[in-house]
């Protein structure tokens, strides 16, 4: 397996690339159809994970140099952009107006926090299958770390329990499968002892993630 994954990493990267883009253009064409907040917010976290892959991507292209200039923004933009699927899940479930306040006031500050995160992460150059990439280093905050744990697991939790209360009150699977896949791949790499692959083998759970949340939006809005 791991023989696979090195061998396909840098042209793989790519191909999600594509994919993300051809359901970001699905979730923007839904929304301005039917001004769907679930629709517009998963397209604006799909730009952060658009970001993050097409910089890990470039990896494979540029020098060292381009890519330590370039990669603080993917880590600015996934701090401020994933903290979206929070609300994403308050409108699944049909929370009240009030409800959804207190859920953005969160939201925001979330997202004030991770784009912290993002500005005072240390990174270093790693390199694997051909890919150069820049990480968090050891030099990172303790707390930034904190948040960037937050951020991962923090959001696909919750994702997974409004996903079965969705599941049985309007009996779809989707909006469930899209964070369980998006777990399920976070947590496949250590699990194979493929750890260091952590950073690619999680992109097809977020490729999952943003399919799921689309045909989850698409069905809620009737199309």
């Amino acid at each position: 397996m791991r023989e696979l994954l090195l061998n396909i990493c840098p042209f793989a990267i790519w191909c999600i690339v594509v994919g993300e883009t051809i359901i970001g253009v699905l979730l923007f064409s839904l929304w301005k159809r039917h001004k769907q907040p679930i629709a517009l917010l998963s397209f604006f976290v799909m730009l952060g994970l658009i970001l993050d892959a097409a910089v890990i991507g470039l990896g494979a292209l540029l020098s060292a140099g381009i890519l330590a200039a370039v990669s603080p923004f993917r880590f600015i933009a996934h701090g401020l952009l994933i903290p979206l699927l929070f609300p994403v899940c308050g409108y699944a479930l049909d929370f009240k107006k009030s409800l959804m306040k207190v859920l953005w006031i969160f939201t925001v500050l979330l997202m004030t926090a991770g784009a912290a995160e993002g500005v005072c992460t240390v990174l270093e150059p790693r390199e694997i299958a051909g890919v150069i990439r820049f990480a968090a280093g050891e030099a990172t905050p303790q707390w930034s770390g904190m948040i960037s744990m937050i951020l991962s697991f923090g959001t696909v939790i919750p994702m997974m329990i409004a996903g079965v209360i969705v599941w049985i009150r309007q009996k779809t699977p989707c909006f469930f499968l899209s964070g369980f896949l998006m777990f399920v791949f976070s947590a496949l790499g250590p699990a194979s002892g493929n750890a260091d692959l952590i950073f690619f083998i999680s992109m097809f759970g977020e490729l999952f993630m943003v399919l799921f949340l689309y045909l989850y939006a698409r069905r809620k809005t009737g199309d």
